[in-house]
């Protein structure tokens, strides 16, 4: 049974399931990346020090095709199945889906701020991961990656909003790395900075 989603007034989940899907993050994501950026400062108690832009964010995050220098993937939970769009037919990243039993009810008064513009769904952002793919410098969390000299996706940033905290999404958003280091012939490299 699927979770009852507001249309953005406030997302609450009552039946506790929720469908959640893992997909490339795009420029078009960058408002929402810019304000998970800002909950992160917030929860990291950096808030004074936030001056990051959403023009710095497109220009940094999407130089380059995923898999290639930095990549994002996205985390966004909705009552109903999504709709197959331009994210189910992604040639670089296969969507990770799956329903998620929530074991309380999820009180998001976000959910207006995260919704993802597409008409008729109640989509909404829950979290990102953002990482970097290369060989990186020598720490002892990727020794195993530098001595075997491949490379692997550095996860540089991983967030999860509040109101969908302890409830396995940050477990999914690392799955999510792990499978794409495997299909890519890269090193598992699981590591924060």
């Amino acid at each position: 049974m699927a979770a009852k989603i507001s249309n953005g007034e406030n997302h609450v989940a009552k039946n506790l399931q929720v469908f959640a899907r893992i997909r490339l993050g795009e420029i078009s994501d960058v408002s929402h990346m810019h304000k998970l950026i800002y909950q992160l400062a917030v929860f990291e108690r950096f808030e004074h020090l936030f001056e990051v832009i959403e023009e710095s964010l497109s220009a940094t995050l999407f130089k380059s095709p995923p898999f290639q220098s930095i990549t994002c993937f996205i985390l966004e939970v909705s009552r109903h199945p999504f709709p197959q769009d331009k994210h189910s037919k992604n040639l670089n990243y296969t969507l990770i889906t799956k329903i998620v039993d929530v074991k309380e009810p999820i009180n998001d008064s976000d959910s207006k701020v995260f919704k993802v513009g597409i008409a008729g769904h109640d989509i909404v952002v829950v979290g990102w991961v953002v990482g970097e793919i290369g060989i990186p410098t020598l720490s002892s969390s990727q020794i195993i990656q530098f001595f075997l000299a491949k490379q692997g996706f550095h996860v540089d940033n991983l967030f999860v909003r509040e109101f969908y905290r302890g409830r396995g999404f940050g477990k999914m958003l690392l799955s999510a790395v792990a499978t794409q280091d495997v299909k890519l012939g890269f090193v598992a490299s699981i590591g924060f900075v």
